[in-house]
């Protein structure tokens, strides 16, 4: 028990390659030394792991899910008794506490064999479990030979003495992929292994000596391969009987000098020579396991490169589109109903509100009609020819920023912009063909949190402003006076043109407007996560949040008939938004003025930079999707994707329809809408993920929904731009939850006693996550400042720099350890399950 009282794990020992021991008087941790080991403990060892429950690649990744699957299967295997259940879990899932330890020598952090031994104190036992003793709990080492820091595993011992329980109860559990729990290890050690064994105090039994026994083993670089590729439990049975036939055991008597002991030294070298020395037949045995386990490992990685001309594109096919018929069948199902309908209004409500922008950003020269007619075509081809049909292909923040960029760049220089936009269009399908034949999309693995959170930040704050921006610029057109001159406005047409005039009450109606839609959407999200009302309904109206807050504001503006505010305009049916000026055909050689043949080469400069955000957004999306966690099957495939998206976008330029992304925040929930937890955890439990809905139909619905909406011309032009700035700002606000470095800029004002319980908040000294930080904020300056000039349209290539920036200048500044705990991706799947806490948390990326 801690100076709260509040009963926690205790570490005691650990496993740095040989075994330290925490000394409690000292308050220090002992010399590294060999561990020493009872031979009865290790006869229990092996007893528990005959008679216990053994779990082999569970797919599981944190400690809650596997504490529940442990459990399950220890009552199946008649093991523990269903009524002490919770008691079991409570104890597992207590808090871990660490000694005041010194910090850890680098060269011994790294090393590969690791291990912990935790002992819990006894009073707080005796206040949890009414009169149990001591609870002893370890986390302890895993991995071969790799002295490499990335790549070290570790295994968690939990051992105890627990009255309450009539027998005890063993589980031996091997996770499918590394778990990452922080609040084990004080350093960011990825856990493989699990190993539990409580029950009753007895005077033949020493569950210290045991977990100290299990921790040795696990130690072992020959049990600990056996381990890896055991693939049943008579594996480990007779992994542990090598063990024993290669240790030493000396008679209780009493040694008189230690010189005696020296004598075991060439003994005992004779025994690891006999047992490296493996059989022939053993060793052909692990030499196959080893490479079938590389090989599906290989074979399950959608990024690794075959070095073949579209090898990986003709990997992504040849995975995929044998589950086609799956992906029809699959959609008969009602959650993807509901699913269809929740995602249309998702993806519908940034649809309009970026239209609406970009019509103000272009003068009109793509607007509303344009973007419901790309999202929809674009997004019904990549439904039926996609690997990843869960994507959900939109328009987003870092294409807008180009697109204003782009425009005022061909303003300036005479150029017609439509037009430019057409050879940008031609040179992304040669830079997309390109790349795919390279197997380019590998490359995603080097973008790290460092880059994505930088640019999730800007993105952000450029919402922000141009939030404020153009609420000003209302306010600036029609300001506070006490008389206006002119006539003022008449509702007999609400959607007249604007008036030359200012107007009285425009600006502080618009700012109504704006900051009801923002807070209406706002704290409906909150509300969403809130404890109000049973789950599913504040779900079903916090999820709807955006469309309730456009239609409320929007239906206050009507009734509100004395003030003009200024309308999203929507043309007619099928007209472009600015007749006058386009078609819905772009001639490449221009239509007012011949377009200049240079510009048509010098096109592959802007169109390398919409490339790298397209790729950057798409990818990063289908990693997220893509996690163990998620449990999907049917896999992804990055190049094909890749191929579709800029191919189609291209082709979309000679219409003049805008460029599409795979959309982060609307992609994630819709991953999450098709998700089926399970309903048998027990009380207290969270429900697990049982599968994904993976199918086209939805997608494919959604898509075709979107396109017709541009029937819903007489209610679109209805709203206000003003709503539309409050769902921008909202946009802004809620995307800086899930970005780390906004996170850490809070920190900069906060003593450290008030910093989150984060790795990099507390196993990072303060001054160097500082000065991460301020790293980033001057990255973010440079991208704002190249933002504001005329070099605008170089932000994506100034954004990529940060990439090098990552890689070759911070492990200069950094340790290994600290980048880890700094720039790990450490966002998980959310399901609502948590307060306060929804997909912004997972998505890096604003769109």
């Amino acid at each position: 028990m801690d100076e709260n009282r509040d009963e926690h794990w205790q570490e005691m020992a650990r496993w740095i390659k040989y075994e330290e021991n925490y000394e409690t008087l000292p308050d220090r941790w002992s010399k590294p030394h060999v561990s020493y080991l009872t031979f009865t403990s290790l006869l229990e060892v092996r007893r528990a792991i005959s008679k216990g429950s053994v779990l082999l690649d569970l797919n599981e990744k944190y400690l809650p899910g596997i504490v529940e699957h442990t459990i399950d299967q220890m009552i199946l295997d008649g093991q523990l008794r269903p009524q002490d259940r919770e008691l079991v879990k409570r104890t597992l899932l207590l808090r871990h506490s660490h000694p005041n330890k010194p910090e850890i020598p680098e060269d011994l952090m790294v090393e590969s064999q690791m291990a912990k031994e935790e002992q819990k104190d006894v009073t707080a036992v005796e206040l949890l479990m009414k009169g149990e003793r001591d609870i002893e709990m370890g986390p302890y080492p895993a991995k071969g030979e790799d002295t490499n820091f990335d790549t070290t595993e570790a295994t968690v011992v939990l051992m105890g003495c627990v009255e309450s329980l009539e027998q005890p109860v063993m589980a031996f559990v091997r996770l499918k992929e590394p778990s990452d729990p922080d609040t084990v290890f004080e350093v960011p050690i990825p856990i493989r292994f699990l190993f539990i064994l409580l029950g009753p105090s007895s005077p033949s039994m020493d569950y210290n000596e045991i977990g100290r026994s299990v921790s040795t083993i696990m130690a072992d670089k020959v049990f600990n391969m056996t381990a890896y590729l055991a693939s049943d439990r008579q594996d480990l049975i007779n992994g542990i009987a090598e063990f024993l036939d290669a240790s030493i055991v000396i008679p209780p008597t009493v040694i008189q000098n230690e010189e005696l002991i020296k004598s075991l030294v060439p003994f005992q070298e004779e025994l690891l020579r006999k047992r490296y020395r493996l059989p022939e037949s053993r060793s052909a045995v692990l030499v196959h396991k080893l490479q079938g386990l590389k090989q599906k490992l290989e074979e399950d990685d959608p990024l690794k490169r075959t070095r073949r001309p579209f090898g990986g594109l003709v990997r992504d096919i040849k995975r995929r589109y044998p589950k086609y018929l799956s992906d029809i069948k699959d959609a008969f199902n009602p959650q993807c109903l509901a699913a269809i309908i929740f995602i249309y209004f998702a993806a519908l409500s940034p649809a309009i509100t970026f239209g609406g922008l970009l019509a103000q950003k272009t003068e009109s020269m793509m607007g509303v009609s344009e973007l419901l007619i790309s999202t929809a075509g674009i997004g019904v081809l990549f439904s039926i020819l996609g690997a990843q049909p869960l994507l959900v292909i939109g328009f987003s923040g870092p294409l807008l920023v180009f697109e204003e960029a782009f425009f005022r760049f061909c303003e300036s220089n005479g150029f017609e912009y439509i037009v430019g936009r057409v050879w940008i269009g031609f040179w992304l399908i040669i830079i997309v063909i390109v790349i795919v034949a390279c197997e380019g999309s590998f490359l995603v693995r080097y973008i790290s949190r460092f880059t994505q959170d930088i640019f999730a930040f800007l993105i952000s704050f450029i919402f922000i402003y141009e939030t404020f921006s153009n609420l000003i610029s209302i306010f600036q057109t029609h300001p506070l006076r006490d008389k206006y001159p002119g006539e003022s406005f008449k509702a007999e047409n609400i959607t007249e043109i604007k008036p030359k005039d200012p107007q009285p009450n425009t600006a502080l109606l618009s700012l109504v407007l704006m900051a009801g839609t923002f807070f209406i959407a706002y704290f409906l999200r909150q509300f969403k996560n809130s404890r109000f009302f049973p789950g599913k309904l504040r779900r079903v109206i916090g999820d709807f949040g955006v469309p309730i807050a456009i239609f409320a504001m929007s239906m206050a503006d009507v009734f509100i008939l004395d003030t003009y505010t200024e309308k999203l305009k929507v043309p007619k049916g099928l007209d472009v938004s600015n007749s006058t000026a386009r078609t819905w055909f772009i001639h490449p050689l221009g239509k007012n003025n011949d377009f200049p043949i240079w510009m048509m080469f010098a096109s592959i400069i802007p169109a390398l930079l919409v490339f790298i955000l397209i790729f950057m957004e798409s990818q990063i999306t289908t990693l997220i999707i893509s996690k163990p966690e998620r449990k999907m099957v049917k896999g992804s495939g990055f190049h094909l994707d890749l191929l579709l998206i800029v191919g189609m976008g291209g082709i979309a330029a000679l219409f003049g329809l805008p460029w599409l992304s795979a959309a982060t925040v609307r992609t994630v929930t819709h991953a999450n809408a098709l998700t089926v937890m399970s309903k048998t955890s027990g009380p207290g439990g969270k429900p697990q993920i049982e599968e994904v809905k993976e199918q086209r139909i939805s997608g494919l619905l959604v898509a075709v929904l979107v396109g017709l909406s541009i029937l819903m011309e007489p209610i679109l032009k209805l709203i206000p731009l003003s709503v539309l700035f409050g769902i921008f700002l909202y946009m802004g606000v809620t995307s800086l939850n899930g970005i780390q470095f906004f996170d850490r800029l809070l920190f900069l004002l906060m003593p450290p006693k008030y910093h989150k319980d984060a790795p990099y908040a507390l196993k990072v000294k303060t001054w160097k996550m500082h000065v991460f930080t301020l790293i980033q904020v001057l990255c973010l300056v440079a991208l704002w400042v190249v933002k504001s000039t005329p070099a605008s349209l170089a932000l994506p290539f100034i954004l990529i720099l940060t990439v090098p920036l990552r890689r070759f200048l911070l492990p200069c500044i950094f340790r290994d350890v600290e980048l880890k705990c700094l720039d790990a991706e450490d966002a998980v799947p959310t399901f609502d399950e948590v307060e306060g806490q929804d997909i912004y948390d997972e998505a890096p990326l604003s769109s």
